[in-house]
């Protein structure tokens, strides 16, 4: 976890160590938004959806369509998918009304049984209201985002392990 200044950008940085390999982690992110809801703190995520609207932003707009996986220029509710490298990289730069630039990105590095999840969020404030309002909701999105990272986390391992479970059944037949 960091949570420092890069650039006149100011970034917040959480990971975690997944018992899953790189696809089976990107799938869950996948998952994020829409129908599917946030993996924490949906009815926040809902709220600060509804509040943009209220202001004048795009508001919770939904998720691309099931199956068909996260591509570039899709939207996903008040974000944008900015970049999408499966299965190592997922980047959201946020639609949404906020006073500078913000992104919520992905990595996943793993070996195969085991993979590394980071999340990170980039917030680059404009002027003063900038500051405040990072400063001002850092203790609600860190514990937005630890949480984001510890569900994902433990969907995409209990993911694997029914995978395995799964594999394990096939070998040995009927």
């Amino acid at each position: 976890m960091t949570a420092g200044r890069v650039h006149g950008e100011l970034t917040y940085r959480r990971r975690a160590t997944v018992a899953a390999p790189p696809e089976v982690v990107f799938d869950e992110l996948g998952r994020m938004g829409g129908a599917h809801g946030w993996p924490y703190a949906d009815v926040l995520w809902r709220i600060r959806g509804w509040i943009d609207r209220l202001v004048g932003g795009v508001g919770m707009r939904g998720h691309p369509e099931p199956g068909g996986g996260l591509v570039a220029g899709q939207v996903l509710d008040f974000w944008a998918v900015e970049e999408v490298d499966r299965p190592s990289r997922l980047r959201l730069r946020a639609e949404m009304k906020v006073p500078g630039a913000a992104w919520l990105e992905y990595d996943v590095e793993g070996d195969g049984a085991s993979s590394t999840l980071t999340q990170t969020a980039r917030f680059a404030p404009r002027g003063i209201a900038g500051q405040l309002y990072w400063y001002g909701l850092f203790p609600i999105h860190v514990a937005i985002f630890r949480g984001m990272v510890r569900r994902l986390a433990g969907r995409a391992g209990r993911a694997a392990a029914r995978a395995a479970v799964s594999r394990a059944s096939e070998a040995n037949g009927p």
